[in-house]
């Protein structure tokens, strides 16, 4: 395997973890999957920047969408990242964001770009939804 390829493989392996370990709401190991965690919703302009911010977003976003769950649909790889596109489903049980709960179910696409320097995982940025809709109060 080139190295080209083993890192490449080696970025999947980390996205995937990290998905997974979100679905699973274990978002210590999500955390964890960063050097530095960064993340960035793009629909409404928030960014988390560091573990208590990061950790932060997964605790309000399990409170919010507590079954919330992503299935891949796609995987690119770029230069300096791996994309990603989700089916996001869930129910809006709770507030992210300070609106009201609408108890709706919901099932959207969005994007993820999962942002490395070498094979460190050093930011994600969600793309998708418009604000006020679950898309975009969290991925």
């Amino acid at each position: 395997m080139t190295a080209s390829k083993a890192l490449r493989a080696l970025r999947e392996a980390i996205v995937l973890e990290h998905l997974e370990s979100e679905n699973e709401h274990e978002y210590d190991t999500a955390v964890g999957a960063f050097d530095h965690p960064r993340c960035e919703i793009v629909a409404t302009g928030q960014v988390f920047d560091g573990r208590a911010e990061v950790a932060g977003y997964y605790a309000r976003v399990r409170d919010a969408f507590p079954d919330q769950r992503s299935t891949l649909v796609e995987l690119h790889h770029a230069d300096d990242a791996v994309i990603v596109e989700l089916e996001l489903r869930g129910t809006h049980l709770g507030s992210l964001r300070g609106e009201e709960p609408t108890g709706q179910a919901y099932r959207v696409r969005t994007t993820a770009f999962f942002v490395f320097d070498d094979a460190r995982l050093v930011g994600k940025r969600v793309y998708g939804g418009q604000v006020g809709r679950p898309a975009a109060l969290g991925a």
